[in-house]
């Protein structure tokens, strides 16, 4: 069993670019029912990474903690199965 759940993140409201804490994530797009099949984006060594479903521009920011985004509104919890 996992011990931890990759973070998720979204851009409902339209941000030009999205700071994250992790380089390894999901993005769903838009908030369900309006998501994109949710990807894993892995930023390997660099410091940005666009979405290729929504084009949302991540950027990693090292002081933000795993499930923190910048804007604070772009993170989101899968439901518990």
């Amino acid at each position: 069993m996992a011990d931890h759940v990759v973070p998720h993140f979204q851009n409902s409201a339209g941000h030009d670019s999205i700071a994250v804490g992790v380089r390894e994530f999901m993005c769903i797009g838009a908030n369900p029912p309006f998501d994109h099949p949710h990807v894993f984006l892995d930023m390997g060594s660099e410091n940005e990474i666009v979405c290729p479903y929504c084009s949302t521009l991540y950027k990693f920011d090292p002081t933000l903690k795993a499930e923190e985004s910048s804007p604070a509104d772009c993170g989101w919890v899968p439901a518990a199965a």
